[in-house]
């Protein structure tokens, strides 16, 4: 009887798929086919699906020897945010390969949600999936490290139970909102990954607004050695590309539009980042927005066009960088910003060096050049500023607060307040 049993359940259907599916994985990570490239999309990929479940599992397969995931050409369903691994390549088939965001789903919960707790208590369960990364907030805290994101473990009535505890008390009497914005693509906690010749579609229309320190189109954070290159990341409800707490990340060949926030966003203690040949335009916030501690880092051959606030906007010891040959125009305000931070903390021996800086000011006037902060040693060397258009007030505007940058052979269209302007004590 004992071995009847057995040999029913070894060769039943479910066994033997189940059997099969082992196999394959084994065979992925084998180390006779170290380094093996899997195919994700199509009849005739390893791997037939076209949704972020597929692409995670060949990236699983391959994350122990290292190794690449070919996409194919086709539209990939992303329902939770595809999560990259150390040592693996994700190489899309151009502009063909998409990867699109599925519709937002929101509600509030009912009972305050506590720091710690794994639950949440909320009006309406309907379009939540288990498996699923949300963001959980309040009025009082909805930005940056005040969000919680984790991922849904279960769903009972209207109970969503999630994998990480909160990181703040939330009140429910406080529009506390728990919804599945959160990222495309995600790099956390690894190194040596990189995004390759695809799209990454934010569906910005259907989803509800994502925070950028914890989501963007592609999130970085605490991670090493990342590059993205011939990326279009579009119409993503927040950042579009976002690194934070990362080193030597590389961003170029890259086309970034339409974000509901700023474009490209390094920060929170990211040096050596290097952004460069990339087209970053029609943001709602700024092209690039620098921000605490991107220091001795490159921006190089990039266009910054038609954003929302500031083509480039540096600040708090953002230091030892160097800007060189980009072409920053037709921004709504300033076309460089450099924000107001005391003395010791303000963007120090950065340089600009033979940009083109024109026709920013759009929506109603800017500076091509504006200084709120004491930087020390900033170089503006060889740049042109540009204003046919005579929508920039001034070429260089230095506020109250702010201290002359050092200059060496610029070039100054007319501009009606002046070509150098110290704003009046």
């Amino acid at each position: 009887m004992r071995t009847l049993l057995i040999y029913i359940l070894l060769f039943s259907p479910t066994f033997l798929f189940a059997q099969k599916i082992k196999n394959v994985a084994d065979a992925l990570v084998s180390p006779r086919v170290a380094e093996r490239e899997i195919t994700v999309g199509g009849p005739d990929a390893d791997i037939s699906g076209f949704n972020n479940l597929s692409i995670q599992f060949a990236i699983d397969a391959v994350a122990k020897t290292g190794g690449t995931v070919k996409l194919n050409p086709g539209l990939y369903k992303i329902i939770a945010p595809v999560q990259m691994k150390s040592n693996v390549k994700l190489i899309g088939s151009g502009k063909e390969t998409i990867l699109k965001k599925e519709p937002g789903v929101q509600t509030n919960f009912t009972i305050d949600a506590d720091f710690g707790e794994l639950k949440l208590t909320v009006e309406n369960s309907d379009g939540f999936e288990i498996g699923m990364k949300v963001q959980v907030t309040d009025d009082e805290n909805s930005s940056c490290w005040n969000v919680s994101t984790a991922y849904i473990t279960d769903i009972v009535d209207n109970l969503i139970y999630i994998d990480k505890g909160l990181i703040r008390d939330y009140r429910s009497d406080k529009n506390g909102l728990i919804s599945n914005a959160s990222s495309v693509i995600e790099v956390i906690d690894a190194e040596n990954a990189s995004i390759l010749n695809l799209t990454v579609d934010g569906n910005r229309e259907e989803n509800y607004f994502a925070d950028g320190c914890n989501s963007a189109g592609i999130l970085i954070l605490r991670s090493k050695k990342v590059t993205i290159d011939n990326v279009h990341v579009k119409d993503f409800n927040g950042e579009g590309i976002s690194w934070q707490i990362t080193e030597n990340v590389t961003i170029r060949n890259s086309e970034v539009s339409g974000s509901g926030n700023t474009g490209l966003h390094p920060g929170t203690g990211s040096p050596f980042s290097t952004i460069e040949n990339n087209n970053v335009h029609n943001n709602d916030m700024d092209g690039l927005f620098i921000c605490w501690r991107v220091y001795q880092s490159r921006v190089v051959g990039n266009n910054f066009y038609n954003n929302g606030r500031f083509g480039i906007c540096t600040g708090h010891k953002d230091t030892d960088v160097i800007f060189e040959g980009n072409h920053i125009f037709e921004n709504k305000s300033d076309g460089v910003n450099l924000r107001g931070e005391r003395e010791n903390n303000a963007p120090h021996r950065n340089t600009f060096l033979k940009n083109t800086i024109e026709n920013n000011g759009t929506d109603g006037g800017g500076y091509g050049f504006s200084i709120n902060s004491m930087a020390h040693d900033l170089l503006l060397k060889e740049n042109i500023f540009k204003n046919p258009a005579k929508t920039q007030k001034a070429a260089v505007y230095i506020f109250r607060n702010g201290m002359e940058p050092k200059l060496e052979n610029n070039q100054f269209d007319e501009h009606e307040l002046g070509n150098v302007v110290f704003e009046k004590k």
